[in-house]
C-alpha cells in the first residue's frame, strides 16, 4: 500500500489527544485513522488473518468498503427523495467486494469510505431523514451510526499489529450510544442471571445490566441492588458487548467483583 507519511502520523497523533465532540469530525478521525493503519501494510499484510478468525485483513477491509457504499447508497437515496435501495442491491454490493482481489479490497475501501464520508460532510446541514436500523436519523445521526461498526472494524485491523490497541477516542462516545441499542439485542446469557452495576471512565457513565431472558442495559439509577460490579475504559465495555475483550485483550483497568469476566464473554460472543 505505500509509506506511511508523516503528515498522517501527525494527524493521527493529534486527533487521539484531541478528539472531536461531534459525529461527524468524530468519523474524520476515524477514517483518517484507518487510513494510517492501512497504508504500511504490503501484499502478505493484507492476507494475514484479522480479528475475526473467519475474515482476512483485506475481507474486513472489503467490509469497510461494502458498507460506506452501501450506507452512500441509502444516504443519496434520502437526499433525492426516491426509493431506498433493497436487499438485492446490498447483495449485488456485497458480491462483488467479495470478487474483488485483497489488493483491491483494500485500496477501494479507503477510496470507498472517504466517498462516504466527504457526501455526509458536504451534507451535514440537511434535514432529511435518512432510515438505519434503528429508526430515522438526520445526517450526523448516519455519521453516528457508522462510527459503531467503523471503529469496531478499525481495530479488527489494528489490533493485529498492536495488541494493546484500543477503539479510537474520538469514535468511543458514539459507539457507547450503540451499545446501549445493541447490548439487549446480542446478549446470549450462558447461565449466570443478575443485575451487573458497570462503571466505564473516558467517558465516565453508569449503567444496570440485568443479565436473563430479557437482558437489559439501562441507566443505573443508585438504588437498583447490584449482585455484580465492572469497571472499564468505556472503549473496553463497548468491545465486549462486540466480542473483542478476550484475555489477551483486556487493559489492566478492568475490575468484576461477583462475576467472572469469562462469564461476560460468554454473554457477547460477538456478531
Amino acid at each position: 500500500m505505500g509509506g506511511l507519511t508523516e503528515a498522517a502520523h501527525r494527524l493521527s497523533r493529534y486527533v487521539r489527544i484531541m478528539p472531536p465532540t461531534d459525529p461527524i469530525g468524530a468519523l474524520r478521525a476515524s477514517h483518517e485513522n484507518l487510513r494510517s493503519v492501512v497504508t504500511p501494510l504490503d501484499a502478505d499484510g493484507l492476507r494475514a488473518r484479522g480479528y475475526p478468525s473467519e475474515w482476512s485483513i483485506a475481507q474486513v477491509l472489503s467490509h469497510i468498503g461494502s458498507g460506506a457504499e452501501i450506507n452512500l447508497k441509502v444516504l443519496d437515496a434520502a437526499l433525492a427523495g426516491t426509493d431506498q435501495p433493497g436487499q438485492e442491491s446490498n447483495q449485488e454490493v456485497w458480491d462483488r467486494w467479495n470478487a474483488k482481489s485483497p489488493d483491491d479490497q483494500a485500496a477501494d475501501a479507503l477510496v470507498a469510505d472517504a466517498a462516504l464520508l466527504e457526501r455526509i460532510e458536504a451534507n451535514a446541514g440537511s434535514t432529511v431523514l435518512i432510515p438505519v436500523w434503528g429508526g430515522d436519523v438526520d445526517v450526523p445521526g448516519l455519521a453516528a451510526n457508522r462510527l459503531a461498526e467503523h471503529a469496531a472494524h478499525t481495530w479488527d485491523v489494528e489490533v493485529t499489529g498492536d495488541p494493546a490497541a484500543t477503539l479510537h477516542p474520538a469514535a468511543v462516545p458514539f459507539v457507547l450510544g450503540a451499545v446501549e441499542r445493541l447490548a439487549a439485542f446480542v446478549a446470549k446469557p450462558a447461565g449466570w442471571t443478575g443485575v451487573v452495576h458497570v462503571t466505564t471512565t473516558a467517558p465516565g457513565r453508569e449503567y444496570a445490566l440485568e443479565i436473563g431472558d430479557p437482558t437489559t442495559l439501562t441507566a443505573w439509577d443508585g438504588a437498583t441492588t447490584a449482585d455484580a460490579t465492572l469497571t472499564l475504559p468505556a472503549e473496553a465495555f463497548a468491545r465486549l458487548v462486540y466480542g473483542r475483550l478476550d484475555a489477551d485483550h483486556t487493559p489492566a483497568e478492568v475490575t468484576a467483583t461477583g462475576i467472572d469476566l469469562d462469564v461476560l464473554r460468554a454473554t457477547y460472543p460477538g456478531f
